[in-house]
């Protein structure tokens, strides 16, 4: 089963998914830890990723689908995929559906957590303490939120009208967002 999670920075998108590797045996695709490894590497695409992000905007969409095509065509992964926070925009999108059907995958699921952006704020000021991410300042947090739902709005309206798209309150406690999603997925 290869599943979506959409909704701003913040919204809980790595929490759920961490929950649903467990539960499903699946693999969690975090672009964001992928591109923040590749910034630990110090490479050449972690350099370009540093100034993307500095700056608040997305990373190049090019990096990105290279990053992802490797881990569409791993024969482990196949069927058992968690876009976290993939795709961002409508050229993602598409290429997401190319690579799946080239690889004969589909996504089974597709969750919105909407988050209003004054949650969004008390979450990333949490999350900064605890996980000490550098990504997490006030002024990156409002230019990433506002990013998001501009470039991510044609994504929602691509997906929103596929029957297996699912829009949940991201603002209910994490516990009340897992029952919702078990809820759909019924398992």
């Amino acid at each position: 089963m290869n599943l979506i999670l959409l909704g701003p920075p913040g919204a809980g998108k790595g929490t759920q998914a961490k929950y649903l590797v467990k539960k499903l045996n699946n693999f969690q695709i975090s672009t964001g830890e992928m591109l923040r490894d590749e910034i630990k590497k110090d490479s050449e695409i972690g350099k370009k990723i540093i100034n993307d992000m500095g700056d608040g905007k997305f990373v190049n969409d090019e990096i990105v689908n290279k990053l992802i095509k490797n881990i569409i065509f791993d024969p482990k992964k196949k069927n058992k995929l968690i876009f976290d926070g993939y795709p961002r925009s409508i050229s993602q999108a598409k290429n997401l559906e190319l690579m799946l059907n080239t690889s004969n995958q589909k996504i089974d699921f597709i969750f919105f957590l909407n988050v209003n952006k004054d949650m969004i704020v008390k979450r990333i000021e949490k999350r900064k303490i605890l996980e000490k991410r550098s990504d997490d300042d006030l002024n990156t947090i409002f230019k990433r939120y506002d990013t998001y739902m501009e470039t991510t709005r044609p994504v929602l309206d691509f997906y929103s009208k596929n029957s297996n798209f699912y829009e949940i309150d991201g603002t209910l406690e994490i516990e009340e967002i897992t029952a919702k999603i078990d809820g759909f997925l019924n398992v």
